[in-house]
């Protein structure tokens, strides 16, 4: 293992134990081609005084796919992002208590493609379901470059900075 390798891993499970307070963690059984990948689940629900009164109940769900790379290309890049999505929305539970199912992608890699970059950065899938009546899927995509310490996000990835202080 070369030293490029041991410092993907290690930025990998620090990533991870920032994750692991609040989501479940997946490192053993990963969905080819990824490494790991973390869900979060969550329910709530409103009442008027009494809890026989409930108002709303909701679902939310968060499905995290963790990829860590020697260097990203714009090809592999968009072939990690499509198998994201595509899999995060099989794996949605769309009813009438469903709020959002949102799919996050973070990739840890040595080396980023200029035409990478800009891909991240425009990047973005959006869905409603019966027009936003049982919710919607967003798509949230971050990537660090350790080699340079640079970190790029999609236009909805800002809220990803914080789990990524630790790289």
């Amino acid at each position: 293992m070369d030293r490029h390798d041991e410092e993907l891993k290690k930025g990998l499970e620090k990533i991870l134990q920032v994750f692991a307070g609040y989501y479940d963690i997946n490192q053993d059984t990963p969905l080819v081609p990824f490494d790991a990948e973390a869900e979060f689940r969550m329910h709530g629900e409103e009442f008027l005084l009494i809890r026989s009164a409930k108002i709303i109940e909701m679902d939310s769900r968060e499905f995290v796919f963790f990829a860590a790379r020697e260097s990203l290309s714009a090809q592999e890049f968009e072939a990690l992002q499509e198998k994201a999505w595509e899999t995060g929305l099989a794996r949605a539970e769309v009813g009438a208590h469903h709020r959002n199912s949102d799919v996050i992608l973070v990739i840890l890699t040595w080396k980023v493609d200029e035409e990478a970059v800009r891909q991240i950065r425009k990047s973005r899938h959006y869905k409603s379901y019966r027009f936003g009546l049982q919710g919607w899927s967003e798509s949230r995509t971050a990537v660090v470059e350790l080699s340079t310490g640079k970190r790029y996000f999609s236009r909805t990835g800002d809220t990803l900075k914080r789990y990524l202080k630790v790289v």
